[in-house]
């Protein structure tokens, strides 16, 4: 066992005897298959041949997951129950927002469950699902679907890897660099 040293001293990785990382540590890419369970049922999976990526510690996944998976090793499997608050948050009802059908070109057929993206005065984008229409407005939920539910993912480590410079500074994993 060694220790890759970075020019952070207060960061060390774990590596094997071939010079690969052993344990899911900040700025790493980490392969993980998963299941995702709400109220017992299943609502999402990674594929066998195609698991999710990400770099661990830069808030790519739902925090509660991403705190859970420090330190698992490759091949590593886990149960983890991620309470709302450290998944998509709490349903919040001033998520909900009612707006008149006139703000929308009338060739835009609003219907319930229907997502749409609004964009702020900023130039962020917000996503939101259509809850009702009615002849004068248009109801909008901006919270998460999952907003207000525990979450429960088995999840196995299946890779890990040194991020790239490059994927450090865009922030996102280059599926191309494996």
């Amino acid at each position: 066992m060694a220790f890759q040293f970075h020019s952070d001293p207060r960061k060390r990785v774990k590596v094997s005897e071939t010079g690969k990382p052993e344990t899911v540590t900040k700025d790493l890419v980490v392969s993980m298959s998963y299941q995702l369970f709400v109220d017992n049922e299943m609502i999402d999976s990674s594929d066998e041949n195609d698991p999710l990526q990400f770099i661990q510690g830069q808030g790519q996944i739902i925090p509660g997951l991403e705190r859970e998976l420090e330190g698992m090793k490759i091949g590593e499997s886990k149960h983890v129950l991620v309470k709302a608050a450290d998944g998509y948050g709490e349903y919040d009802p001033e998520q909900i927002v009612e707006m008149p059908k006139s703000d929308f070109p009338a060739d835009f057929a609003l219907e319930p469950d229907m997502e749409v993206t609004f964009e702020d005065e900023d130039g962020s984008e917000h996503t939101a699902f259509v809850e009702e229409v009615s002849l004068e407005t248009v109801t909008f939920n901006f919270n998460h679907p999952l907003a207000g539910n525990d979450l429960l993912f088995d999840v196995t480590v299946t890779g890990l890897r040194p991020a790239t410079p490059e994927e450090l500074a865009h922030g996102h994993v280059h599926l191309d660099e494996e």
